[in-house]
């Protein structure tokens, strides 16, 4: 399963991610960081960066953009949403449903891996 996350300007949530990352077996990793928020560094992820300054219709339009082709053909992804804020996370769920991609919330725990839904 491919693994995406949402990294926001919020860094001290970046360990969940990281977490995540470390512990999981992904057949891929995308991250999709708000430009403004400073370097995400994990050589094993594929980075997309967004204005989350734009209105949410266009930022979940963008997302989508660049999205879109690099899931390969998954019904679902897990998807965390440890990092960002409501609105990051509102586009990030559309532009997933509009491509269209199911998603698992998933989390990491001091059990491990978790999923929440």
């Amino acid at each position: 399963m491919e693994l995406v996350a949402f990294a926001g300007s919020d860094k001290e949530n970046w360990g969940q991610i990281k977490g995540l990352i470390n512990h999981g077996e992904w057949d891929k990793i995308i991250i999709v960081k708000n430009r403004e928020s400073g370097d995400f560094n994990e050589e094993k992820c594929d980075v997309v960066e967004v204005n989350s300054n734009e209105k949410i219709i266009e930022l979940k339009k963008d997302i989508m953009e660049k999205l879109k082709n690099k899931i390969s053909g998954e019904l679902e992804v897990s998807l965390s949403l440890a990092s960002g804020n409501g609105k990051e996370h509102m586009a990030l769920i559309s532009a997933l449903l509009s491509i269209p991609v199911g998603i698992r919330l998933v989390v990491f725990t001091k059990n491990g891996i978790e999923y929440i839904n």
